[in-house]
């Protein structure tokens, strides 16, 4: 079934990862797409596998590159229904050590960067039938990780601006977010270097979990498939869990 047919979705962090497996799945429930990212290479291959999509290179960070997102939806499809945020970075190093232009970056990415997007969107999702907002956040967000104050930080902070969000604007827009665990992705082997040894630090994780094993960019993908679709049409200011059940373990 095709639970996306003709929504408009505009889906960040797109060229790897989660991000990607996120706009694969929407692209095959029908959802027309602008694709965002960095890496102009992956970002124009997978436009070619998804057709009806549109890749726009440029820096989360910077609002003018959010505000163009969001009139390229606009330009080329006619309307907007659906935010998808997934770019993230790191910011590894504890507090005493980690470059405070690193600290800034890594809230401008993870943070900041939501706020722009949302800011420029946000007046067309509410002329559609039912705008989404879906910000992948993370269970940094309720566990702390060594080396990882930045990012720790900035996953917390998505959830209190995703609950004002939903306040704000419902019924007209659902906001909501889901919060990964360890998820086999180039993110998290970069998070592994913040251990001593990162590749029995991702095995561990995966071991960590009531499933026993590392998640993967489509077990995402289904969740947040699923939050902005009409199934969730009753869900919104929330922050769903996808972790293998580590958060229990």
């Amino acid at each position: 079934m095709a639970k996306l047919k003709d929504k408009v979705c505009i889906v960040t962090g797109a060229t790897s990862g989660m991000g990607k497996a996120i706009a694969t799945a929407f692209h095959g429930a029908g959802a027309k797409l602008v694709l965002s990212g960095q890496n102009i290479q992956r970002g124009q291959a997978l436009e070619k596998e998804l057709p009806e999509s549109l890749f726009l290179a440029g820096d989360v960070s910077d609002p003018l590159y959010n505000e163009s997102l969001v009139k390229t939806a606009i330009d080329t499809f006619g309307k907007l229904d659906v935010l998808s945020l997934n770019a993230g970075v790191l910011g590894l190093g504890d507090v005493v050590n980690l470059p405070i232009a690193e600290w800034q970056r890594t809230l401008d990415i993870n943070l900041t960067s939501i706020f722009y997007l949302s800011k420029y969107a946000i007046p067309h999702l509410q002329k559609g039938e039912g705008g989404n907002i879906l910000i992948n956040s993370s269970i940094a967000a309720f566990k702390s990780f060594p080396n990882h104050p930045a990012y720790c930080a900035s996953k917390a902070a998505t959830l209190a601006l995703m609950r004002q969000m939903a306040v704000e604007y419902a019924p007209e827009i659902r906001v909501n977010a889901l919060c990964p665990g360890p998820v086999d992705t180039p993110l998290l082997w970069d998070s592994a270097k913040a251990f001593p040894n990162p590749e029995e630090a991702v095995e561990n994780a995966g071991n960590a979990t009531l499933l026993n094993r590392l998640g993967t960019p489509e077990d995402v993908a289904n969740l947040a498939l699923f939050l902005v679709s009409d199934d969730s049409s009753w869900i919104t200011g929330t922050a769903m869990t996808i972790d293998g059940g580590i958060l229990n373990a």
